[in-house]
């Protein structure tokens, strides 16, 4: 039997990415609905019968930790299931990235899902945010690798429904260099409501 091309290998993880993604997005709205609902408790107990009638269908074919996704045999795009970015993953906002000039720049909106104090984001979400968008400017500079710690200083709260944008950056003025990140609002973007300091060590990554 002939080897297949490259792109004939790709072309079904091509096809499965955005299979994916729907269905990321699917669940993040069904995950918005059920934490905004105040319908009754028999709406609440279908939807959730309902709801688990569909796993099976999921379980017919299944990865283990440290199996990589189908998804992802491709170079282009993120990790489908990154919880941060991966537009696969409902727990994503998700938060896309871009680079410029070596500084990484996110944006996202947070829904309900996300609340800690009433009409604002939970603080560990803004942690999480702020390392997934530190990673990815250390791997923008040719330093990919794992965090080894994070600092996090809460200035103001992070307001729900309202459109993001993070910044992290490489300080590389001392011996070894710091990562630096911060949230603001998009209509705000000078104005830091989190900021962050991270050291990462280097690693090979998949």
């Amino acid at each position: 039997m002939d080897q297949l091309s490259p792109q004939a290998q790709a072309a079904p993880v091509q096809r499965r990415r955005p299979a994916a993604a729907e269905l990321g997005a699917a669940l993040r709205e069904l995950a918005d609905a059920a934490v905004s609902t105040e319908a009754g408790t028999d709406a609440l107990l279908g939807v959730a019968e309902r709801a688990r009638a569909l796993i099976p269908e999921l379980n017919t074919a299944t990865r283990t930790p440290g199996e990589p996704a189908s998804a992802d045999a491709v170079s282009s795009g993120p990790y489908m299931y990154n919880p941060v970015v991966g537009p696969g993953n409902p727990m994503a906002p998700p938060m896309t990235v871009e680079v410029v000039d070596g500084v990484a720049v996110g944006t996202c909106t947070l829904g309900l899902a996300y609340e800690g104090p009433a009409r604002y984001a939970h603080g560990g979400i803004s942690a999480l945010l702020l390392d997934q968008i530190l990673g990815r400017a250390h791997a923008a500079n040719g330093r990919p690798g794992v965090t080894v710690t994070l600092s996090v200083r809460y200035r103001r709260p992070v307001p729900l429904q309202t459109p993001l944008r993070l910044k992290a950056w490489l300080d590389e003025s001392g011996d070894h260099p710091i990562g630096r990140a911060t949230i603001a609002t998009a209509a705000a973007a000078d104005t830091a409501l989190v900021s962050a300091e991270g050291r990462f060590l280097g690693v090979k990554l998949r």
